[in-house]
């Protein structure tokens, strides 16, 4: 499907660029005079992308004017947006690629060519959700989980012994010894081969040294447990157009996106526009602290931005957030965001665009922006946009960006108005509604211990959690019995005798997402990290400990500023770079720990500087989880519990017995600061690109095929063709009834999409563990479910398989449900099947909020594989309910006030429901049950495009047509 024509219809409003006189752009500004003057910065982006792609087809003059008119028409009508670029992971862009290629069959069997099947916008895809952490402090010794792929056949292990060379000093001033000599040059640096993308410096003498030994053995644990996936994606990039694969190893999506991909300011044939992007990822949103308009829509919708079809979303509302005053010596970003994430969730911006303003802006370096814009899916927000000003142009220049394209970025920006100046503060947008946050109020908090937006403030930590203890179950409650609070449980573990009690940390992870992108917090850990060493502190070995920065650059910079070694000695080692803890799959707990949990039915903690927390997410055993910096990670890992008020109680002692506080090793914002200006410069930003740009070796000698038609493998147990297309006629069939379908699962509020579609570890007694079993794979072989979303076959057994879904037909946490024409209870997979195979539809019955979380396809695509035709739900998600149009399956919402319960529902009646030939948006329709009850329900549909789709069996049926 070839890109709609640039704009032609409003080709009077192309102008030359002052400073040259071949660079041309459309001066948007023209078209509304004072009308686009009060518009937010973000709206300006989307009117520009609506005039340059407008062709009166796919946009429409209508839209560009619906847009200009913003003021009136927010909230009232639709428009389409065309992005600039897409940005894809592999956990959610392995399912695209499969589609994609699967669709190259469809269209070749309904008399397409199956060569015009390829992204009509530059697509990249970063390989960084496949890191597990086989190696670590605690790991190192252990057996790998060989996973599957070809690993098994590839034999054992590459030795990678330790061979410490001596760096000869070269009589630097700031020289503190020998780069082998001294207990933290003896212990801290367990290194080996230097992997291509992530430049290390000895912290004495800035000279290069070998990558640490656990990053490379996690690295080829990697690319053999991956191999099939790898070798696919490079397919993939060979046979498509506009498609770039980085490579594993290299940084997770959201910090490559803003060191590498990122361009502010596009520049095509001549051309300028600004950049935005979507994404398979909820956290797309990251890259708006750069100024650049960017959110997750997920799988499905990607896939049509990929196709040259636009995203379409209701002209949003914008929340104009004003900051104001400065924060504390004490507080880091992660504490802003915490802060702003909770006040915008009281406010209400769900659905919404947030934009910032005030004098607080100015004060919060890109790094700052990018971890506020990271955390605006916790709040509700579509995105979190920061619009370019004097500090982006100084980030961008500190980072080696080309001076000439900065100076052409600056001038083209201020021409269209999309440069904020604090000095104009009068000419400020209007916006739908304005609050204002005062920077000076926020205090150093987590956030926990089961949700995200359950923030706790650092000094009320102890009686909260002590509170949790008491709390029923739920949100925040454990409910442990006030006799069993208090007690503990002896382990011995390296041969020493250590005491667990409730609120023991077990994990602590300094982890890739949302925080590694913030110099200043991850310097803070490490100089955090340093004070305890040399204060005598150390970390308890028991504690799994992991360090998991967002690229080499973090890595570069922690090493150059001599904090890395005293975080290795405290067990912060890197593990590997990508996304590893906060998705489950960091290594497994000792015996020693899971046992003395389960004897004492202990509430441990898991400590990380991620931005998801939800119950089970980390460990199966693990029952409270924190979000915090990454240098409060350290200190409580250090505290070896969460049950600690750090303003009273000590971390410990130094070796005269003295008490250690936090307040005697908590670094200072001047030396934080002083820090980063030294050892965050360009030359790391250049070599990260550079790294990027050579290439991985092991990627760069994987064999791939380069056939038009993927040639599927059909013992492959990672990559499978799809059955979406199956049934696919050349044209439309009419919309069918669903008549006496059955619930298949009758669900609360809150319901996310990992309770939905797992991303973690499969389980050895779930269905999808069966289906590998008998394919012949080991339990060590398979993997985890994000890394198998290339196979349609395990990512429906895994569907629901969330051990801690609760399905109130089971009355507890567990997979299950009921097959209620026999009556059995069964794995949810099972139970589906049976229905198949005795042709009867099923709906799900749900509360408010279903499908929260992230953005995931297959939490749509596996329930329609199971067969479910409707959702009836209380409220939506929004990402999630297009997902589930995007597939075909109706979502159906209960009118305000009424619910499965206030309908006096059971769950185990039969549903039946007619859709009128003539669908309209938000459309009243009415269900009779078996019992002869009937009630009427909205058919949840925003737009005549989302009806559209429905009619086809959802967006992967209606481009296939297209090609055919």
């Amino acid at each position: 499907m070839d890109a709609p024509s640039a704009g032609y219809a409003f080709e009077y409003l192309i102008e030359t660029l002052n400073d040259s006189s071949h660079k041309k752009f459309f001066n948007v500004c023209k078209l509304g005079g004072t009308k686009y003057d009060i518009l937010p910065y973000s709206i300006r982006v989307l009117l520009e992308a609506a005039v340059r792609n407008c062709d009166d087809f796919l946009m429409k003059k209508e839209d560009v004017m619906n847009i200009l008119d913003w003021k009136t028409k927010q909230s009232n009508v639709e428009v389409p947006f065309f992005p600039a670029r897409v940005l894809l992971q592999d956990f959610t862009g392995i399912p695209a690629m499969v589609d994609f290629a699967a669709m190259r069959e469809a269209v070749k069997i309904l008399g397409g060519d199956p060569k015009k099947v390829h992204p009509a916008c530059p697509t990249d895809l970063t390989v960084d959700h496949s890191l597990q952490i086989d190696f670590s402090k605690c790991a190192i010794q252990n057996a790998p989980n060989p996973g599957g792929g070809d690993l098994q056949k590839a034999g054992r292990l590459s030795p990678l012994k330790v061979q410490p060379k001596k760096l000869p000093c070269r009589g630097q001033t700031t020289c503190r010894g020998s780069c082998d000599s001294g207990e933290l040059g003896r212990n801290s640096g367990t290194f080996s081969s230097q992997i291509e993308n992530t430049p290390i410096l000895c912290p004495f003498h800035l000279q290069p040294v070998p990558e640490p030994e656990t990053v490379l053995k996690n690295q080829e644990v990697e690319f053999g447990r991956n191999r099939e996936r790898l070798q696919f994606f490079k397919w993939s990039s060979r046979v498509f157009k506009n498609v770039a694969v980085i490579p594993p190893g290299t940084g997770m999506a959201h910090q490559v996106n803003l060191e590498y991909l990122s361009r502010v300011v596009f520049e095509e044939e001549d051309l300028l526009f600004p950049d935005s992007v979507v994404g398979t990822d909820s956290h797309i949103t990251m890259v708006n602290g750069l100024g650049i308009l960017g959110w997750g829509v997920g799988g499905i919708e990607t896939e049509a931005v990929m196709l040259g079809l636009p995203v379409s979303l209701t002209l949003p509302e914008v929340v104009g957030c004003e900051l104001t005053g400065s924060s504390n010596a004490f507080v880091t970003s992660i504490d802003v965001v915490l802060g702003i994430t909770k006040h915008l969730r009281q406010v209400g911006v769900a659905g919404k665009f947030v934009e910032f303003f005030g004098s607080g802006v100015s004060q919060l370096s890109v790094v700052d922006r990018t971890t506020i814009a990271n955390m605006c899916p916790e709040y509700g927000a579509i995105l979190s946009f920061f619009p370019v000003d004097n500090v982006t142009l100084k980030h961008l220049e500190h980072t080696g960006f080309d001076k000439a394209k900065l100076k052409s970025m600056e001038t083209y920006l201020k021409a269209v108005k999309l440069f904020r100046n604090d000095e104009n503060s009068s000419g400020e947008p209007e916006y739908s509604q304005v609050i204002q946050i005062n920077l000076n109020s926020i205090v150093p908090s987590v956030s926990g211990p089961k949700r995200p937006q359950d923030r706790v403030a650092v000094t009320d930590m102890k009686t909260d959690f002590q509170a949790c203890l008491n709390e029923k179950v739920g949100f925040k409650g454990f409910q442990i019995a006030a006799e069993k609070q208090n007690d503990i449980v002896s382990i011995h573990y390296e041969g020493s005798e250590y005491k667990l009690s409730h609120g023991s940390v077990v994990i602590a992870a300094v982890i890739s997402c949302t925080n590694n992108c913030n110099p200043s917090v991850m310097l803070a850990a490490g100089l955090l990290a340093k004070k305890a060493v040399e204060a005598g502190l150390r970390v308890k070995p028991y504690i799994r400990t992991s360090l998991s920065p967002g690229s080499g650059m973090v890595t570069h910079y922690l090493s150059s500023s001599g904090v890395l070694p005293y975080l290795s000695k405290l067990g912060f080692e890197i593990v590997g770079y990508g996304c590893s803890t906060c998705v489950g799959n960091t290594a497994p707990l000792s015996e020693a720990v899971l046992s003395a949990v389960k004897q004492g039915d202990l509430v441990t903690c898991g400590v990380l500087s991620g931005n998801k927390n939800f119950e089970g997410r980390l460990c199966d055993c693990v029952r409270a989880n924190y979000l915090a910096s990454p240098p409060l990670v350290v200190a409580y890992a250090i505290a070896g519990t969460v049950n600690i008020d750090f303003q009273t109680e000590p971390l410990g002692t130094d070796p005269a017995g003295k008490n250690i506080y936090l307040h005697d090793i908590w670094p200072s914002r001047e030396e934080v600061h002083q820090v980063e200006e030294e050892y965050v410069i360009l030359s790391m930003f250049k070599t990260l690109k550079e790294k990027i740009e050579m290439g991985n070796k092991r990627w760069s000698s994987l064999e791939a095929p380069d056939s038009v038609l993927f040639p599927w493998d059909l013992k492959s147990t990672y990559i499978r063709c799809p059955s979406f297309f199956d049934k696919l006629t050349k044209e439309p069939v009419a919309l069918q009834p669903i008549e006496n379908a059955h619930v298949l699962l009758y669900l609360g509020d809150s319901v996310t999409t990992d309770h939905i579609s797992p991303a973690g570890s499969i389980a050895r007694n779930s269905a999808a563990a069966k289906y590998l079993t008998n394919r012949g794979l080991t339990p060590r072989e398979f993997n985890s479910y994000g890394a198998r979303r290339g196979n349609d076959a395990v990512m429906t057994r895994g569907t629901f398989a969330n051990i801690k879904l609760f399905n109130k037909f089971i009355g507890k946490p567990a997979p299950k449900t009921i097959h209620f024409p026999s009556g059995q209870s069964l794995d949810v997979f099972e139970a589906a099947e049976l229905y198949q195979k005795e042709g009867i539809p099923l709906i799900i019955l749900a509360g408010k909020k279903y499908g929260s979380g992230n953005s995931r396809d297959w939490a749509a695509k596996g329930p329609y594989l199971l067969g479910v035709k409707a959702v009836l739900a209380e409220s939506y998600e929004k990402i999630h309910k297009d997902h589930l149009i995007g597939i075909g399956i109706a979502p159906l919402q209960f009118l305000p006030g009424e619910n499965a319960d206030s309908l006096g529902l059971s769950g185990r009646e039969t549903f039946s429901l007619t859709f009128p030939q003539e669908l309209s948006p938000g459309i009243t329709l009415n269900i009779q049950t078996s019992t002869g009850k009937v009630f009427s329900v909205i058919a949840s549909f925003e737009n005549d495009v989302e009806i559209t789709l429905y009619k086809h069996g959802g967006l992967l049926n209606f481009v296939a047509r297209k090609f055919s």
